[in-house]
């Protein structure tokens, strides 16, 4: 089973902040909004995050081109306070109207691994979404520890712990989440699991979200990729009605096509590797035959902002 975080009241909201020290704040007009229905939820409409990396102290800031082999001066390295990047990403998708009915956070909700402290804090700041009636998503990546995660989520069931993976039925597309879990491995019966649901729901399109690269990164930094990618993309590329492969891991907004399979590298919502680069979170409407991207960035200065992506369900080549 997936872990699925479900809405909150507002009244359950309210009492959280305060138990928190009044420090989750939602926008008092936004709320009125919701309760006068001015702004609805939209069953076909998806808010993509992924690598939100929150660290248990919320003023706490981290250099993402500040790694091995960088090519980034010393003195030039960015610096990113990221419990303040999902704050904002949280308010701008609040502001959305319609609403997404859903939000996937595709792996490394923590910063370092998993720890409580970390998990206590994305909960905190998650919380406004989950007042505003968006249900959101929860998948496993490297920097993620589920023992520490399940000790925080009460509603989970003794049942539902172990590896998280899981269906999404929406109007026009089936969301198959994966757990690539720390080392990038899905394994055999995984893979199993995955091939037997394809084929099961072969009457809408397929998107599939995993944490890891299906192969080696191809962008500023080099990252391994999921260690049995080449299998997941046999499976993937055998059913044409699986129609993208969404991943997050190497925190660059990238994307690819072969044949029919659309390939979406998620920005991280928190630092970057590469200097300047694009950090935030992609829009997802979905119709019949396509599904519209379009990236926000942290940024709205970014030259990036507002960047489109049109995947057709049609085997056609990508629009830009």
């Amino acid at each position: 089973m997936p872990i699925t975080l479900p809405p909150i009241t507002r009244r359950q909201f309210i009492k959280r902040s305060l138990a928190y020290g009044g420090t989750a704040v939602i926008a008092p007009r936004v709320l009125a909004a919701a309760d006068r229905g001015d702004t609805g939820l939209d069953q076909n409409r998806v808010a993509l995050l992924a690598d939100t990396h929150i660290s248990a102290d919320p003023s706490q800031r981290y250099p993402g081109t500040k790694w091995p082999g960088s090519p980034v001066k010393e003195e030039e390295h960015e610096w990113v306070n990221m419990a303040d990047c999902l704050s904002k990403a949280a308010k701008n998708i609040i502001a959305l109207n319609p609403r997404p009915a859903h939000l996937i956070v595709n792996g490394d909700c923590a910063l370092s691994n998993g720890k409580e402290g970390e998990y206590k804090e994305f909960l905190r700041l998650v919380e406004p979404l989950r007042a505003a009636g968006i249900t959101i998503h929860v998948t496993i990546g490297n920097h993620d520890n589920r023992d520490n995660l399940w000790k925080l989520l009460p509603f989970l069931k003794q049942e539902q712990m172990g590896i998280h993976a899981g269906v999404i039925e929406l109007p026009h597309a089936n969301f198959m989440l994966l757990d690539s879990g720390k080392k990038g491995i899905l394994g055999e019966a995984q893979l199993d699991w995955l091939a037997k649901e394809l084929d099961q729901r072969a009457d809408k399109p397929a998107l599939v979200f995993g944490h890891f690269n299906p192969y080696p990164n191809r962008g500023v930094r080099p990252i391994k990729g999921m260690r049995d990618g080449p299998a997941l993309l046999k499976i993937l590329a055998e059913r044409k009605h699986a129609k993208a492969y969404f991943y997050g891991h190497t925190h660059e907004w990238q994307h690819d096509q072969v044949d029919h399979l659309h390939l979406i590298n998620q920005p991280a919502v928190s630092y970057y590797f590469g200097k300047g680069h694009a950090h935030g979170w992609v829009d997802m409407k979905l119709t019949e035959t396509s599904a519209e991207l379009q990236l926000h960035c942290i940024d709205h200065e970014h030259k990036q902002h507002g960047e489109r992506r049109q995947l057709s369900f049609n085997d056609e080549k990508t629009k830009d």
